[in-house]
């Protein structure tokens, strides 16, 4: 149903859901506010409770608002983080031994989930790659947690014949990180390209992710490329819609 049909016609909840989001919006709530409670609206709305707990559950899809337990509906008091993904990858960052994560913003993200191991990489990947048939790569899986909350997941790919006996192949890459260790071995990245979409999470990555309900995810693929044009990592991460805003500014 478009948003532009006549509101008598939008179901009961996505009205309620309109008339919250709106005074959210014009600061009747700020950031951390109780919403009114579900039989308070029921009873100003003239409608059943489950119709008001569809509409909330709207808010809290959209990462507008969450539960807190015993307590109610809340303003979600969560920042968005800026991710700022020009500066984050130019050689200035990472190069300087700092980690691409810190252009972001002045918040600390965290991993709280890591393993590396030595994996036959999905097709697609393989591809991309250019690696063989009976070619491995190095999976670094991880789960960064901001403020307590996760916010992503990432599965970053290169080729195990380029990388074994590195640093890459450890939990702790050192300074820079993975970029700073590839230009240690005469493969640092000149170019990157990077995809985006986004789609509801699945099953896993809700459970992962720690969503409250069903809610949109990004999907951002990077592939970084060496100064032959050769692809040395692809990083396919899962993000939470609703922790993220992608900032992208450049020069004409």
């Amino acid at each position: 149903m478009s948003s532009d049909e006549p509101s008598s016609k939008r179901p009961k909840y996505k009205r309620i859901a309109d008339d919250l989001r709106a005074a959210i919006e014009r600061g009747e709530y700020v950031p951390g506010d109780r919403l009114p409670g579900e039989h308070a609206l029921s009873e100003e709305y003239g409608v059943a409770v489950m119709t008001v707990r569809q509409a909330l559950g709207v808010l809290k899809s959209e990462g507008l608002a969450e539960s807190r337990k015993g307590a109610g509906v809340f303003v979600q008091s969560f920042k968005p983080i800026r991710r700022r993904g020009v500066q984050r990858l130019s050689r200035e960052q990472w190069g300087s031994g700092k980690s691409i994560w810190a252009a972001d913003e002045d918040r600390s993200l965290t991993i709280d989930q890591a393993s590396v191991q030595e994996v036959a990489p999905p097709t697609h990947v393989a591809e991309v790659l250019g690696l063989e048939t009976d070619a491995t790569a190095c999976l670094r899986a991880r789960r960064f947690v901001l403020d307590g909350r996760p916010v992503m997941l990432a599965s970053s790919y290169l080729p195990y014949a380029l990388v074994e006996g590195s640093a890459i192949t450890r939990a702790d890459t050192g300074p820079g990180g993975t970029y700073a260790r590839l230009a240690d071995l005469g493969h640092a990245p000149v170019h990157f390209r990077e995809e985006i979409r986004s789609r509801m999470s699945n099953g896993a990555e809700a459970e992962q992710l720690e969503l409250p309900g069903p809610r949109p995810v990004l999907l951002l693929v990077r592939t970084a490329f060496d100064v032959e044009g050769v692809a040395v990592e692809v990083n396919e991460m899962t993000m939470d819609s609703a922790a993220y805003v992608l900032d992208y500014e450049f020069d004409a």
